[in-house]
């Protein structure tokens, strides 16, 4: 009889740990933003309406989620991403969600959550996205059998064949210059959109109580800081 009751007050010890509530919001956290960026990657894919939309709002929920989770869950919410758009578009389609707004979007979390300025989250964001975007052309000129840059090396051609007729000049238009314009449109288009990004966040984030740097004094003039 005593052996029984020894028996019968044993407590059981489950050998799994219990996943605590924190940890169970991580997870959480970190599927539905992961989940919202390749509806948005898919969207700016397929859909011939609201691609300036689609591609500011990508880099953002990775972004807040590094920045509200830590660095840990940014990560795991960029390769759940990766994973997610490879099942969804096929294993050459998907990972070029990575390029630029993946990468952008890690970065941005990462140098936000550390504070850093925005002068160096802008400059090495916009070497991001001039990288991302050279070698999603790269990808999709293989893709379609067609060398893309031939149409971005035309439209440095025009700014360059306008401007010296603007100047007035007689000079041809060189092959190397007109390589170099393009890169520089690609650089300046990319320099805008970084920017665009952060002050996006910086006005989203502040309502949604997540904190983020401070823009510079030389760009307060640029960006409205009075909450509506």
């Amino acid at each position: 009889m005593r052996y029984f009751n020894k028996r019968k007050n044993t407590k059981f010890i489950s050998p799994v740990k219990a996943i605590s509530r924190k940890q169970a919001r991580i997870i959480v956290e970190t599927s539905y933003l992961a989940a919202a960026t390749s509806l948005l990657w898919i969207a700016l894919y397929y859909l011939p309406i609201g691609g300036a939309v689609f591609r500011l709002a990508l880099p953002l929920p990775l972004a807040l989620l590094q920045i509200r989770k830590g660095f840990k869950a940014g990560f795991e919410g960029l390769i759940l991403l990766v994973l997610l758009t490879i099942a969804l578009m096929g294993p050459v389609r998907g990972p070029l969600v990575l390029f630029p707004y993946g990468l952008l979007a890690f970065w941005l979390g990462r140098s936000w959550l550390k504070g850093l300025s925005w002068w160096i989250s802008w400059g090495i964001g916009t070497l991001i996205g001039l990288f991302g975007f050279l070698v999603r052309v790269s990808v999709l000129s293989i893709l379609v059998g067609e060398n893309l840059w031939v149409i971005i090396t035309r439209a440095g051609y025009t700014v360059l064949d306008r401007l010296i007729d603007l100047l007035n000049l007689p000079i041809v238009p060189d092959l190397i210059y007109v390589q170099l314009i393009s890169v520089f449109l690609v650089a300046f288009q990319e320099l805008i959109y970084v920017l665009t990004l952060h002050v996006l966040a910086f006005w989203i984030f502040s309502r949604l109580k997540v904190s983020m740097p401070e823009p510079p004094q030389l760009l307060y003039g640029l960006i409205s800081l009075d909450p509506l």
